[in-house]
């Protein structure tokens, strides 16, 4: 049964009514269940799996589990007394995760709904009561991100491994989220509505849903570009392209993963065309998800493939893959242009600090994308201002697309160089 907009605006201003200050403590308490999640996560879908978690089933020869110990943050406390098993100070660290993870969502929640980060200052939008439904949406929406996003960083740097049933089930989140809730996407200032895959340009009309079949053809192409990139592929070119198809053929007919994505990818393209079918605000939503979802991937993709021919070897793990359609999911491919420029820029001062200290050659470059997603989403609203003329340009932002990946190449050459420096 859907929601009337007077029950909506009722829900809103029952929420709105509770003192700030509860609110934030509110938040402070979902960002500890965030970050117990997180931690779950961590030990449970990691490679190599530990109990720690509380939630995890614990070794035969660890003492009975409590109920007090699945609480969020306290429960490490009373953990301590399996020190013997897992290491002195082992529970130390998760529970700095939950404890930062509800400091940060609590001021995640007063910067997004409180003071209207999101969006620059001037606009004087945020006094219309019909807006903060949108705004705690996307606080909701980044909130789930941010949990993803902590749980895959922690298992990068731990295994430098990104496990799909992270990366997968936030896609899929993000996507359900923008076809059900389109104004869960990052605003657009001028004029203020979601962030839709054509801003800042005018929605062009063949991109509309029912009866434009080029955008249905779109959607789709997206969609199962996406499920065939996660099917459990591998390639063995040593011995020739011919070896390498049947061997690749084998390993697909073999393993179940392979029907278990083929039956999800036939039941989405059914909530595809549903939703094209529908049309508006709900179909722009999810067509500009399903396109931030494959540029996202797309743009790592070709950065690992030119990784490979410049460094003579694999520069990049498939995971960075999948973390980045599932962050362009979630907001778009505009943010994810911007995480893709911002993101090198750090990991190569952290791998030069890395080689240089610790003669490590290897870092994980999840955390750096990541991170990147975190800052250009807290500065979303003067980053879109000064962002939104490069986007203005419409066909000349794939062009110069192009250009920095040849300067990628550029730049990746020149880390081999210095690794042969140091080695």
């Amino acid at each position: 049964m859907a929601v009337g907009p007077k029950k909506k605006a009722d829900m809103m201003n029952a929420i709105l009514s509770i003192p700030v200050t509860a609110r934030l403590t509110l938040a402070f308490v979902l960002g500890a269940c965030v970050g117990s999640a997180a931690n779950w996560a961590i030990y449970w879908l990691a490679w190599n799996r530990r109990p720690i978690s509380p939630w995890s089933p614990p070794d035969a020869s660890a003492p009975p589990r409590r109920i007090a110990d699945r609480l969020p943050i306290l429960g490490w406390l009373g953990l301590r007394r399996e020190s013997t098993l897992h290491g002195p100070g082992f529970w130390i660290r998760p529970m700095l995760v939950e404890v930062l993870t509800g400091a940060g969502l609590a001021a995640l929640y007063w910067w997004e709904t409180v003071a209207g980060g999101l969006i620059p200052r001037g606009v004087g939008w945020l006094l219309a009561p019909n807006y903060q439904p949108m705004l705690h949406l996307e606080f909701f929406a980044h909130s789930i991100l941010i949990g993803l996003m902590l749980a895959a960083s922690v298992i990068d740097m731990d295994e430098k491994i990104i496990p799909d049933p992270i990366t997968v089930a936030g896609t899929l989140a993000g996507l359900m989220m923008a076809a059900l809730w389109p104004i869960s996407l990052l605003p657009e200032v001028t004029p203020v509505t979601f962030l839709r895959l054509s801003a800042p340009n005018p929605w062009p009309a063949w991109l509309q849903g029912r009866p434009e079949i080029g955008s249905l053809a779109v959607g789709l192409g997206c969609w199962w570009l996406w499920c065939v990139a996660i099917l459990p592929r591998s390639w063995y070119g040593r011995h020739g392209w011919g070896r390498a198809v049947r061997l690749c053929a084998a390993r697909l007919r073999r393993d179940p993963t392979t029907y278990r994505i083929l039956r999800m990818a036939v039941f989405g393209s059914l909530v595809v065309l549903l939703v094209w079918h529908r049309a508006g605000d709900n179909w722009q939503g999810l067509l500009s998800s399903l396109v931030g979802m494959a540029a996202g991937g797309g743009m790592i993709w070709l950065v690992r493939v030119i990784g490979a021919v410049t460094l003579g070897r694999e520069a990049m793990g498939f995971g960075d893959v999948t973390l980045m359609a599932m962050i362009g999911a979630m907001l778009g491919w505009q943010p994810c242009l911007l995480i893709f420029f911002l993101a090198p820029v750090a990991g190569l001062v952290v791998g030069v600090l890395r080689l240089i200290f610790l003669r490590d050659r290897e870092i994980p470059y999840g955390p750096f994308l990541c991170l990147a997603t975190l800052c250009v989403l807290v500065l979303w609203g003067p980053v879109w201002v000064w962002s939104e003329p490069f986007f203005a340009l419409g066909g000349l932002v794939p062009v110069t697309m192009l250009c920095c990946l040849g300067l990628m190449g550029v730049m990746l050459g020149l880390w081999r160089l210095i690794l042969a420096v140091f080695r």
